[in-house]
């Protein structure tokens, strides 16, 4: 065997590297896009999910609020009001002893503001998000999230 330096074997066919073929990376590709054609869907389809998850939560989150509220007071606050007085004190509303919340009130996981009710049609009050479309009823990502 003839010496080539420092531990490199010589080439069976004369050329010292060797890239990937045409069709060795087109091979590649086609699975790569068959798997985020399988995987993609999915993937999306559990951000909406989650985003469904996280309007309930902050539904209860603001509920529990407005519940604290009412024992301090002695009543939720109006519509007019509205989730404002959870952080800033009410004018003349002495046994007010919130904040209620660190923060003003979130939007909802599509960037719409809460709706607020009293009285409410299904409750002491109602709290709403109409969903990804902002738009009262709908299915999926599009429907309404409630107190109710």
């Amino acid at each position: 065997m003839q010496k080539t330096g420092y531990g490199k074997r010589p080439s069976s066919t004369g050329r010292s590297k060797r890239g990937f073929t045409l069709l060795e990376l087109l091979v590649v590709m086609v699975i790569i896009g068959l798997l985020a054609g399988y995987v993609g869907p999915k993937y999306f389809s559990q951000i909406g999910k989650s985003e469904i998850k996280a309007a309930r939560a902050q539904i209860d989150a603001l509920g529990k609020a407005l519940d604290q509220y009412r024992l301090d007071v002695g009543t939720y606050p109006s519509t007019e009001q509205g989730l404002s007085t959870l952080v800033v004190r009410p004018p003349n509303e002495s046994r007010w002893d919130g904040p209620y919340l660190q923060k003003d009130a979130p939007d909802d996981p599509w960037g719409n503001p809460y709706v607020f009710v009293m009285p409410g049609e299904h409750g002491e009050y109602d709290l709403v998000s109409f969903g990804k479309d902002g738009m009262p009823g709908g299915d999926g990502e599009a429907g309404d999230i409630t107190n109710w």
